[in-house]
């Protein structure tokens, strides 16, 4: 069964193309795109919490056939709570479309359209270590708005890291490619 939202959808290259050959590798660019993996660290711990949300179902079933049903219904109320954690834990980074930039988090998410980006670069900052509160050197890629505010969507030390020690470079080539592609062109 094909889950869209755990690949980065490269079925659209050229015979002869790799994906670094092709900026912008998706056909419809109206559809919101990740346009990188998620993480291992992101999809292990969605797996995690299916793993303990399928445990929670079958403590249920076996609770409603004793016939504790309002017990029964709490642990799916738990499980359905879980399974819904997982998957917007998978959502979570940085999404791209014609319209503009997404920036998916667990509880938030934040759009900016192109015509308000003056800039998709990637600077050397503290960033935070897998969401912690702890900060080490590191790369981030951040979008720059109008008015000088800037909007972290990818470090190199988050969950949505690509590939484990592999830097941000596979996520934040294609990011900026989609900056550049539809980002106005300022005249100054």
């Amino acid at each position: 069964m094909p889950l869209p939202f755990l690949t980065a959808d490269r079925a659209f290259e050229a015979p002869g193309e790799t994906s670094d050959d092709v900026a912008l590798p998706f056909d419809d660019h109206d559809q919101w795109r990740r346009p990188y993996r998620p993480g291992p660290w992101r999809v292990g711990a969605a797996a995690l919490l299916l793993l303990l949300a399928s445990f929670i179902l079958l403590a249920a079933m076996i609770i409603a056939f004793t016939g504790a049903v309002p017990e029964a219904c709490v642990c799916l109320g738990l499980a359905v709570v879980l399974i819904a954690c997982a998957l917007r834990l998978l959502r979570v980074g940085a999404w791209v479309s014609r319209h503009g930039l997404r920036r998916v988090r667990f509880l938030v998410t934040t759009t900016v359209p192109w015509d308000r980006a003056t800039a998709v670069r990637t600077v050397q900052q503290p960033v935070r270590w897998l969401g912690l509160p702890r900060t080490v050197q590191g790369q981030a890629l951040v979008l720059v708005q109008q008015g000088g505010e800037q909007l972290q969507l990818l470090t190199d030390h988050n969950a949505s890291l690509p590939v484990p020690g592999g830097g941000l470079r596979p996520g934040a080539d294609t990011v900026e490619a989609w900056g550049d592609e539809y980002r106005p062109v300022s005249s100054m």
